[in-house]
This record gives C-alpha cells, structure tokens and sequence, in this order.
C-alpha cells in the first residue's frame, strides 16, 4: 500500500505515442544524435501501433536541416523546412484533413515575412497579416466566412495587395476611405475612415443598426460621442491632439431623451474652466466657473432649484487635483431668492461664523464658531 502512495504521490511517467522512426531503411531516434550522425536522406516516423505515418524529416550530414511534414491520422497537417541553426526558413503551410491550406507563411531565419495569409475550411481568405523585413506586425485585415470585412489594420503604405486593396482602403489614393467592417452573421459592426494609413473616423453600431459610438479626428481635434440603442446622444468628448498625447476640451453627457444634463470645459492646459449642470426641464441645476492658477485658483460654484431660482453659492480653493477647500462666504437661499443660510470660511477651511433665518426672513442665529467646534453668540 507504501509503495502505491508514494507512486500516486510522486506522480505516473505520461503515456506519449510511440513512434519509430528510420532512415536509409535504419532505425534512428531523433532524441539520439548517435543514431543520425554523419547521415543524410529523409527520416520517417510513424506511430508504432497503428503503422501511421507521423513524421517525414530532411538529414543533411546528421543535421536536421530541409523540409519537415507532421501528419495526422495519416493526413499532411504541417509543413516547413528549416535552415542550419534549426530556425523555420522559407515556406510554412498548414493544412486540413482534406487537403486544403489553412496557413499559409514565409519565414526568414525563424521571423515571418511579408503577407501571412490563413484561411477557412472551405478555401475562403480568413486573415492577412504583413510583416516588414524589420520589426513587428504592420497591417492586417480580416474577413467573414461569408468573405466581409470583419477588420482592418492599415500600416505606413499599402502592403496587403493582393488580398487587399489598401492602397484604396487605407486611404493612400483618392483621400479619404470609407470601410464597412461586419460580424459572421453579416450585420454592419463599424465604418471606418483613413487617411493616408491613419485612421480619422470610426463609427460602430448597435445590432438595429443604430450607432452605439463616434470617434473622429479633425485637424488638432478628436471628436468622442456615444448614444443609446435608441440613437440618442449621450456623451460628447471634444479632445485637443498634442503631439502623440490628447488634452480634453469638453464633455457634456445628456439624458435618455437627449437634453443636456452637464457641461465640462478645460483650457488648452488641461484645466477645468467651466462644469454647468441641468435639471431635465432645462433650467440650470448648478454652475461652476474656475479662476486663478497654482495654488491661489478658486471655483464660485452657484446651486439652483429647477424653477431657475438661485439655491446656493459659495467659493473654494481648488489647486490643482487637491481637495476643494470653502473659502469666504457661503449661502443658501428659498425658492424666493431670501436668505435661509449662510457659513463663513477662513483661508483654511474652517467655519468661523454661522447665521441662518426662517421663511420670514428673521435671524434665528448668528454664531462665532471656534476651532474645537464650540460656538457663542457672535457679538461685534
């Protein structure tokens, strides 16, 4: 019962499928480099069970170099040769069971090269991707069973002809692409636009085809904007492009039925300047207007109730992304525009008065307030 424990514990070798492999009509093992030393021809391995062929591989002089086959249930899956330090060089296909290619490559010393195609069981293009002599990955595009576009990728200049177009699509000729791109059922996903190989437009839809975002670049400015399935607005971002970097300019979001509930703006810094907001019959809800810089800059925000009545104001240090700290005095107001409240700040942020008055507009209290929090009367 030991000795099965510890087998359990230590854990059983994995069962492999067991090949045999020969060379010249000789057995050799590839894991031996003994057995294939100083020889050359095709090695060919197959499964020691079934007899079926696995495995064909090109000797140079005991060195695993020329054309290379994997096989599946007796069907051609991989083929590749390889050069002399072992790395993939040349052709590279990839089959299915019936015969067709399912990958197609070229490879330099181990790097793929120009147009990698891959297709669909039944010969349809499925993916294009280019690589440089150099460097990674540089265009790409994609296509649906039903042979639509599902995605594209443009690079510096047209590379994918001719599987693609891109010299039209990407808009290197002719200004301005306009692109359909569809998902397998064939439904309208996106419409993109290029321009000289950078995309200045992109627009994605709902399944009812209404359109769920916009983004589009204008000169120095980028445009954000994103709607409900029933195509109402419901957020637009203004950005500046500075360089490779983006400062935001504005941002207003708006309600289910389209009306403007909040208004942001920033200087060409990155600064707030304006944040407005919007009761739903229109009237503002409250208002925020920024001054100053460094650590003097303020905020006057300004509350209201939807009839459009003033509700309360106050100013507050705001440098910077530090806490807003109240400064000055702050007041509340009824609905008609009589005073209910008012707090008095010092430059830290602490009360030091308070006064507050009823519907009738008589003073119910007037306090100093002291930093322990404890009060009196305040007296002159």
């Amino acid at each position: 019962m030991a000795a099965i424990t510890l087998t359990i514990l230590l854990g059983a070798p994995a069962v492999h499928a067991q090949q045999e492999c020969e060379l010249n009509g000789q057995h050799v093992s590839p894991a031996n480099g003994s057995t294939t030393a100083g020889k050359t021809g095709l090695m060919r391995c197959k499964d020691r069970r079934s007899g079926e062929l696995q495995r064909e591989q090109q000797v140079q002089n005991g060195v695993f170099m020329g054309l290379v086959r994997f096989y599946e249930k007796g069907k051609l899956a991989r083929e590749h040769t390889l050069n002399a330090k072992g790395n993939m060089h040349g052709r590279a296909r990839e089959f299915a069971p019936g015969g067709q290619v399912l990958r197609d490559a070229m490879y330099d010393d181990g790097q793929e090269r120009g147009l990698v195609r891959s297709f669909y069981p039944g010969g349809q293009l499925r993916r294009a991707t280019f690589y440089p002599d150099r460097g990674t990955e540089r265009a790409m595009v994609e296509f649906t069973e039903r042979g639509q576009m599902s995605m594209l990728r443009c690079g510096e200049a047209p590379v994918l002809a001719p599987v693609a177009d891109d010299a039209k699509l990407c808009g290197f000729v002719g200004g301005a692409s306009s692109v359909d791109l569809f998902d397998a059922r064939g439904t309208l996903r996106s419409r993109l636009s290029y321009l000289a190989g950078k995309r200045v437009r992109t627009q994605e839809f709902y399944d009812n085809g209404k359109p769920s975002a916009l983004d589009e670049i204008s000169g120095s400015q980028r445009l954000e904007r994103s709607f409900s399935s029933e195509g109402v607005k419901r957020r637009e971002t203004v950005w500046l492009l500075v360089g490779r970097s983006s400062i935001r300019q504005r941002e207003q979001e708006f309600s289910d039925r389209g009306t403007l509930v909040r208004d942001q703006r920033w200087n060409a810094s990155g600064e707030p300047v304006s944040d407005d907001s919007y009761h739903l019959n229109g009237q503002p809800r409250s208002k925020a207007v920024y001054s100053g810089s460094g650590s003097e800059r303020t905020v006057d925000v300004t509350e209201f109730y939807d009839s459009g009545q003033r509700a309360a104001q106050g100013r507050y240090l705001a440098p910077g992304r530090s806490r807003q700290v109240p400064v000055g005095t702050h007041q509340r107001f009824n609905e008609k525009g009589e005073p209910l409240a008012e707090s008095v700040f010092d430059d830290k942020g602490r009360v030091t008065r308070e006064r507050s008055w009823d519907e009738n507009g008589e003073l119910q209290r007037d306090d100093e307030v002291f930093e322990d929090g404890s009060r009196k009367a305040f007296t002159r």
